[in-house]
């Protein structure tokens, strides 16, 4: 039986940038291990597979595969999937694609152009929390191999905060500290603890692009992939970064995350922040994706 499946770049505009993303159109009557094995054939950092949703009122169910294990949840999946379903069943215009993801329902605003890239945007599934403590700046120095007095800037200090994933963030001075890091892999598990989930999000407000807010690399063993080009899942955690240490009125706040310019794929992804009252009420994921490849699968 053949299924087909397109290639997006995701979180950007330009073809062969941002982070590429396998979405099998015809998931329905795959079993988890024949999920796994083609992710592990595409080796991308995800693929995902589309069947009909358990609610009518839904667009699609999605399941999320790394190369090595599923996730509930990822950012640059959710963008290129509901831009992949807006296309093929609606076509150009403004549409709502409603995916249920392993975190729970996750509604899309789509946008499809005539030609060339289009948008999605979605609101974060979990709204960003604290989740346990980050080892000492000394430790991460160690870790990245660079300096104690490289990590941190501002009031900016490495935290742990879940957004629908667990991400440790590690703020750092500057471009020329984030372009040097190197990280040792054999002090991983002592700094950042074991599990697949011990990735570590690297950052600095100093930027490539003029435009933009933030810069950032991300590291994750466990996945499969040494680093990962757009990461919108840290994203949606580094919102409780942003709201811990930015010091932001109340109202909209919109912010541009650059990533992936050291492996050669650029990425931006937009992030929107929105306080009331002191307090953080919503937070938005969204960015831009370009179509590669299209294709059939064989299974």
């Amino acid at each position: 039986m053949s299924r087909s499946y397109v290639v997006l770049d995701v979180f950007t505009d330009t073809p062969f940038a941002g982070n590429p993303l396998a979405v099998v159109t015809d998931g329905e009557g795959l079993t988890t291990e024949q999920m796994q094995t083609i992710a592990m054939e595409f080796n991308l950092s995800e693929t995902t597979f589309i069947s009909p949703p358990e609610d009518a009122a839904n667009t699609a169910r999605v399941r999320i595969f790394t190369p090595s294990q599923e996730l509930p949840f990822a950012g640059h999946p959710t963008v290129g999937t509901a831009i992949q379903l807006a296309t093929e069943r609606f076509g150009v215009g403004e549409h709502i694609i409603r995916l249920e993801e392993g975190v729970g329902l996750i509604e899309c605003d789509v946008t499809i152009g005539e030609e060339g890239a289009s948008r999605a945007s979605f609101p974060v599934p979990v709204l960003a929390f604290q989740d346990g403590e980050a080892a000492s700046a000394e430790a991460f120095a160690n870790l990245l191999g660079v300096s104690p007095d490289d990590i941190g800037f501002g009031v900016h200090q490495p935290s742990v905060y879940n957004g629908g994933l667990p991400y440790t963030l590690v703020p750092v001075r500057d471009l020329e500290v984030i372009g040097r890091v190197t990280p040792d892999l054999s002090q991983w598990a002592d700094v950042i603890g074991t599990g697949f989930h011990n990735s570590v999000y690297i950052y600095t407000s100093e930027t490539s692009l003029a435009s933009n807010h933030f810069h950032a690399r991300m590291f994750w063993p466990a996945m499969g992939l040494r680093e990962d080009p757009a990461t919108g899942s840290a994203a949606s955690s580094f919102v409780g970064a942003i709201d811990a240490f930015e010091n932001l009125d109340d109202g909209i706040h919109d912010f541009v995350i650059e990533q992936g310019f050291e492996m050669g794929r650029p990425s931006l992804i937009n992030l929107q922040l929105v306080r009331e009252v002191g307090v953080l009420k919503t937070a938005r994921i969204g960015g831009s994706a370009v179509y590669i490849v299209r294709g059939e699968l064989i299974t």
